[in-house]
């Protein structure tokens, strides 16, 4: 079930990159931020409405946190679109599993933990190379400082996935955490178009159509992702829930074909195959560790145990 629903985040994801490109021509992007934030506390709350529950959470300092972090590799992400393809930007973005990896055997280190899951850490290595394989970043010497930006919301992106899980298993329900998030991104996104120069009330300017819809898709679609990401970041192993987000590549690509007729060619083929079996080798390696050994009967209970 963590496999589906990262998945399914990966392929919001991967619309949202497309429409934030395209908004990117009619918004700025702390209006991008501002809209994603406040439609995202909108749904949320109809969410509660429909379905019950309650915003009111014992970890204020923590959400707070995670919402800062989070927020500030949004924006950078976001900025990213707007100055590289959206191929480059999300390549460099997704080394967010590398950092999650360097992260995680860092800490295993320092605390002398020999239980650092190597073959994890190396089918994320095997999907990255999918992933440079697929779309082959490269960039104009002007765009060097989008590209370390991007490459920064990736880094910064780890620390927060690695928040997220943490509020998930102290208790607190996806909708809770997206809705902080939310609310943070909002509050950021109006200081942002209030503080900059050059800025003012966010929407106070002409729209059209095609802007305003896109809005709205970036929006929706990036909420409905942060929850299904959240719940994936909750359930299970964090190295094979950042490795499955690679498939957002491939959802990016066939996007990219469908809409700007985008040719893979035999390298994007071959990188797209090396993604799916870098998802494949995870998924059996965290299968084989979680298997028990042995049961035992449980002559007191009646039932069985490892």
């Amino acid at each position: 079930m963590q496999s589906l629903w990262m998945l399914f985040a990966s392929l919001m994801f991967s619309l949202m990159g497309v429409c934030v490109k395209l908004a990117s021509e009619h918004y700025s992007i702390s209006e991008i931020l501002f809209s994603r934030g406040l439609i995202g506390m909108l749904f949320i709350v109809a969410l509660i409405v429909l379905k019950g529950g309650t915003l009111k959470t014992p970890l204020p300092r923590e959400h707070m946190r995670r919402g800062l972090i989070g927020v500030i590799s949004l924006a950078m992400w976001f900025y990213s679109f707007s100055l590289l393809p959206v191929a480059t930007a999300t390549t460099l973005n997704y080394t967010s599993s590398i950092w999650l990896a360097a992260i995680l055997f860092g800490a295993a280190w320092w605390r002398s933990n020999a239980r650092f899951e190597w073959g994890m850490a190396a089918t994320i290595l095997l999907s990255f190379a999918g992933v440079m394989l697929l779309l082959r970043p490269s960039f104009a010497p002007e765009q060097t400082a989008a590209a370390l930006i991007a490459l920064c919301s990736g880094l910064i992106s780890a620390i927060a996935y690695l928040q997220v899980r943490r509020l998930g298993q102290l208790g607190e329900p996806e909708y809770r955490v997206v809705f902080y998030f939310s609310a943070i991104s909002a509050v950021t996104g109006l200081a942002g178009c209030l503080g900059l120069p050059g800025g003012g009330i966010p929407f106070m300017h002409a729209h059209n159509l095609t802007g305003f819809s896109l809005l709205i898709a970036l929006s929706i679609s990036a909420t409905i992702g942060q929850i299904a990401m959240t719940r994936a970041y909750r359930l299970g192993n964090p190295l094979l829930t950042a490795n499955l987000q690679y498939t957002g590549i491939v959802f990016s690509s066939i996007l990219g074909i469908l809409i700007w007729q985008d040719q893979l060619g035999w390298r994007g083929w071959l990188g797209t195959s090396v993604i799916l079996i870098g998802g494949l080798l995870a998924t059996f390696y965290n299968q084989r560790k979680a298997r028990p050994l042995t049961t035992l009967p449980d002559t007191v209970s009646g039932r069985r145990s490892t």
